[in-house]
């Protein structure tokens, strides 16, 4: 998924020490911002209803919205994203950006992966029955998805949670396709689309394709790389875009995993710090 000029976590510098640097990226250029939710502005939990948003973190969110534009890009569906928020200036992309809205021009609607929804539905029923009678499990129906989460669920167990995706995805080959996440499996229609390409058509759709526009994307999963990706492949954003990979640097489980981003921040606190600073 990276791209050849990825490099480990652990060799990313870190964004809050090197202030003159991104000073100079984003001197006269308007700043774009794109933020994940679950493991940028709030802490991973084991039930994703307990992740809610900090004070301190959706007071930093709102002071940045009002001096750029902030897009949260999340897996999650995009009015559950603007529940948690619980802010108004915000332009939310739900379901990987199947789904999106604009505090000036309302729903975006995406028609990619409509024609899904009957093998959809059959999916949930299916979760339903096979996988959520196993203790510890979670399936969490989107409108544009369906996730299964395992993460309570004991090692014995997530076998079975397995085969059940590996069945479906067998049994759907031109239809579905999964991606992985931390300790959940997202199966979604079978089509070209990711976080990356929901940044770019974002940029398009705002009216931020400049060369005066700075985009800049934080985040913490797998589907985060495309996003990274895109910023430093386009070639209509390459040279422009800043990618901020969220986790410890000197984490076992990260540090030697390949990414496409410029800059690391250690944690969700200092997510809100490097926030704090944009907005200032």
């Amino acid at each position: 998924m990276t791209a050849s000029g990825a490099r480990k976590v652990s060799e990313l510098p870190n964004a809050m020490e090197q202030k003159e640097e991104l000073k100079g990226r984003l001197e006269g250029k308007r700043l774009a911002v794109f933020l994940d939710y679950d493991g940028t502005l709030t802490p991973i939990v084991d039930r994703p209803q307990d992740a809610v948003i900090s004070d301190r973190m959706q007071r930093a969110v709102r002071d940045l919205a009002e001096r750029c534009v902030v897009c949260v890009v999340s897996g999650r569906d995009r009015k559950v994203v603007q529940e948690l928020m619980g802010l108004d200036n915000l332009v939310v992309a739900g379901s990987h950006g199947f789904d999106i809205w604009s505090p000036d021009e309302g729903a975006i609607q995406r028609e990619m992966g409509g024609e899904f929804g009957e093998v959809l539905d059959e999916v949930k029923a299916r979760l339903a029955r096979e996988v959520e009678p196993i203790e510890g499990s979670l399936v969490e129906p989107k409108s544009a998805s369906v996730a299964v989460h395992y993460r309570l669920v004991s090692e014995d167990e997530r076998p079975k949670i397995r085969a059940v995706v590996e069945a479906l995805l067998q049994e759907h080959p031109d239809e579905l396709k999964v991606t992985p996440g931390k300790m959940v499996y997202e199966l979604q229609p079978k089509v070209d689309w990711d976080k990356g390409k929901a940044v770019l058509y974002l940029l398009e759709a705002l009216d931020l394709e400049g060369d005066d526009v700075a985009p800049m994307y934080l985040g913490d999963d797998v589907t985060d790389e495309h996003a990274f990706e895109a910023l430093k492949e386009e070639e209509s954003v390459a040279g422009r875009g800043t990618g901020v990979f969220v986790g410890r640097a000197d984490d076992p489980e990260v540090a030697g995993r390949a990414t496409s981003a410029d800059y690391v921040l250690d944690s969700v606190e200092q997510v809100e710090e490097f926030l704090d600073a944009l907005a200032r």
